[in-house]
């Protein structure tokens, strides 16, 4: 078949003509089956028995890579990787920061924390760190920023994954994240299209819906969205969210009003790629989240991906069938030769412009920048209140220390992490008793309560609250509140808006990530020797309005 390849001169893709020249010569060369590997992205976990082999056998476009802490192994792997493909292969991770950073990397800061920050400088430093960290592992691509809006505060999605509540704020960072990375040699990707952060639930386990009128959704995501689309982001994510009121516009009605995006022709198509005039890639959402397969079939869906307008199928846990799904789609009809054409294309020009045509190794692999994070994330936390000016804290003052710290949360893996906040006080002369965890507690005989609790945004959580019967060991103990009787201090390392379920609590402090690093900085705010930010990129008292007293 004949086909214009025109589009990958423009931006953002900006191909030069030997560039294009090569995507054209190995789209030649693929038969179907190569042309439908080329737009898998698989998951590479680590060290799965025959993992490389079905590697080699479906020739997938790109990998999503869980790494390990050992950079050189995970260079090492990669580049063996790379070897075995004839063509070089896209190889993905999400730069989200702390629990998301690189295991082998700087601990930086998660995008909510940046936001607390908000100086630019500090965001494209820190970005640049990811980025040739990245690199220098064979990473290419992220899949992020971030440009979900912090609406619907009960959700446990979004909250410490985005820039905040202020679309301002989260243009300002994003495109400097965007901006950065492209520069260093990863492609961005702008997530989760359309647009979430209005719907409190998670599309891992339910379709959610961003509810906007379109004026609306113009002024807030669309604003976003384009804002990417000219800086030249170079992919956009659909994920598993309806936008109703697009649909509506374009004749859907019932059931298909509620169509998540990544199958959805009238967002994916209509408007990213048509109204908003995207030309770079669509990279669908993970495949396997609930809130695609309680809509579709997940084998269905496969192909349904791709016909919708996405140029990448993310993840697929029975690559047999799958890819069998989607050639047979494409050779039936029901996946158009056009389409295919179209998304290969684009998958091979993403390949091009970030030089991986050239087959050059990737950079030395740079020293971990933890000390020049020190000085940063201590100008992250934020005191949200202190009604009893409690604050500063010593030894002096309050020595005996009751801690309720449930630990971190680590859903990926299924665990619990124990934080080193309680070693830290110790460090500074307090005399700290960790609580046990659904155990009634007397707090009588102690100078300070802290409450430090450690989630950051959660994948299947569902929600984030405080369940106040576990902390405190039954119906009795959590109707039991110490601050009336000792001073007490809440900090949430992670989600932002505990006020809602203790509005009464006297002093509380939004730290925003989990890392060693940022329970560093607390004590340091804490003790009165950091002075936090003061620039809380959320309203931390939303829905709870008597929690500012």
């Amino acid at each position: 078949m004949t086909f214009d390849l025109s589009h990958l001169a423009r931006p953002p893709f900006n191909l030069d003509r030997e560039a294009i020249d090569w995507v054209r010569q190995i789209f030649e060369g693929l038969d179907e089956a190569g042309k439908v590997g080329q737009v898998f992205n698989m998951l590479s976990r680590g060290y799965e028995p025959g993992e490389r082999e079905m590697f080699a056998k479906f020739r997938p476009g790109g990998i999503t890579r869980y790494f390990n802490s050992d950079a050189e192994t995970e260079r090492g792997r990669l580049a063996d990787l790379q070897a075995d493909a004839d063509i070089p292969i896209l190889v993905s991770a999400d730069l989200e920061g702390s629990r998301m950073s690189l295991p082998f990397g700087t601990q930086v800061p998660n995008p909510l924390a940046l936001a607390a920050i908000d100086d630019i400088a500090v965001t494209e430093q820190v970005s640049r760190i990811m980025a040739a960290e990245a690199r220098a592992v064979g990473i290419h691509w992220s899949f992020t920023p971030v440009l979900d809006i912090n609406a619907a505060t009960r959700s446990s999605i979004v909250a410490t994954r985005s820039f905040g509540s202020d679309p301002d704020r989260i243009a300002r960072h994003a495109l400097a994240q965007i901006r950065v990375f492209q520069q260093t040699g990863v492609a961005a990707t702008a997530k989760h299209w359309p647009g979430e952060g209005y719907d409190a639930r998670d599309q891992h386990l339910v379709t959610t819906i961003n509810p906007l009128s379109m004026d609306e959704w113009e002024a807030t995501f669309g604003r976003l969205y384009r804002a990417a689309i000219d800086e030249g982001v170079l992919a956009v994510m659909s994920a598993h969210i309806a936008l109703p009121s697009f649909a509506g516009e374009e004749g859907a009605e019932g059931v298909e009003l509620y169509r998540p995006a990544s199958i959805s022709s009238i967002l994916t198509t209509k408007l990213l790629r048509e109204k908003l005039g995207f030309n770079g890639i669509v990279v669908s959402d993970a495949s396997e989240m609930a809130g695609l397969s309680s809509f579709m079939a997940i084998t269905e869906s496969k192909a349904e991906l791709l016909r919708a307008g996405n140029d990448v199928i993310l993840f697929s846990n029975d690559p047999e069938r799958h890819f069998s799904a989607v050639l047979e789609a494409v050779r039936s009809g029901h996946v158009s030769q056009k389409r295919l054409a179209d998304a290969v294309t684009r998958v091979l020009g993403l390949k091009a412009s970030l030089g991986l045509h050239r087959r050059e190794p990737p950079p030395p692999i740079p020293a971990k920048a933890t000390e020049a994070m020190a000085p940063i994330l201590r100008r992250a936390p934020v005191v949200e209140k202190d009604v009893a000016n409690l604050l500063p804290i010593s030894p002096a003052t309050h020595r005996r220390i009751l801690l309720i710290a449930p630990g971190i949360v680590e859903p990926l893996w299924n665990k619990t992490i124990p934080i080193r906040f309680p070693d830290l006080l110790e460090a500074e002369g307090f005399g700290v008793t960790v609580q046990p965890m659904g155990q009634p507690f007397d707090a009588a005989d102690y100078d300070l309560v802290i409450y430090a609790f450690s989630e950051e945004t959660l994948l299947t959580r569902g929600r984030i609250f405080l369940d106040w019967a576990k902390l405190g060991g039954g119906m009795r103990g959590a109707m039991q509140r110490s601050w009336q009787h000792v001073p007490t201090l809440m900090i949430s390392f992670g989600y932002p808006y505990y006020l809602y379920d203790a509005p009464r609590v006297p002093t509380y402090v939004n730290a925003w990530a989990t890392m060693d690093g940022m329970q560093e900085a607390v004590v340091d705010l804490l003790m009165g020797r950091a002075a936090g930010s003061g620039k809380s990129p959320i309203d931390a008292f939303a829905d709870a309005p008597d929690a500012r007293y």
